[in-house]
């Protein structure tokens, strides 16, 4: 995967411009990757709640559940759905709005200086081999055009937010992923 610095677009992936995003603070550096989980209604795949929900659009009519998230304002910069297809919501340069109130060792508003990655998942029904391949893919890109981010800067919602997000939760294997990016990782180093 190819990451246009220029535009904070990765190449070939498809890009729904969210309105939920802002410039970060001046000569911010990117250096935290957020992995994230969601699924509208909760514990369903598939459609286009999600996508409706980052552009402010969700039909509040459609399930009793949205009623209760109908005035949040969120974004993810990318959404990996169940089947391994990647949409970009908000240029990987600019502030999406993913983690909310947030702090890693330390500091504060994470939004400000990291990534958000959101997998169409549940803290608890497994991940999916096509997510996991193109998670990784993705975050080797990121690793490689913002290289403060490392693998220790490479984190769960829950990990920034303990009182109030469990995600990417029980069911995502962390070693498993991490694993893979260190894999591709030794491989690119080794060319």
């Amino acid at each position: 995967m190819i990451i246009d610095l220029q535009s904070g677009l990765v190449k070939n992936i498809p890009y729904f411009p969210s309105p939920n995003f802002n410039e970060r603070p001046a000569n911010q550096v990117i250096d935290l990757l957020v992995i994230h989980n969601i699924s509208l209604p909760p514990g369903e795949f598939g459609g286009d709640h999600v996508k409706a929900f980052f552009h402010n659009k969700l039909d509040i009519q459609s399930h009793p559940y949205f009623k209760e998230i109908a005035n949040l304002k969120v974004s993810s910069h990318l959404f990996i759905r169940r089947t391994g297809d990647i949409l970009q919501f908000v240029p990987l340069t600019k502030r999406a709005w993913h983690a909310g109130e947030s702090t890693f060792k330390g500091r504060k508003n994470c939004n400000d200086y990291s990534i958000g990655i959101e997998l169409e998942g549940t803290d608890k029904i497994p991940y999916t081999a096509l997510q996991y391949e193109k998670l990784t893919q993705i975050t080797v890109a990121i690793m490689q055009c913002f290289p403060h981010i490392t693998p220790d800067k490479i984190v769960g919602h829950s990990d920034i937010a303990p009182s109030r997000k469990t995600d990417p939760g029980a069911a995502f294997d962390w070693q498993q992923y991490m694993s893979l990016v260190d894999k591709i990782t030794m491989n690119y180093q080794l060319k």
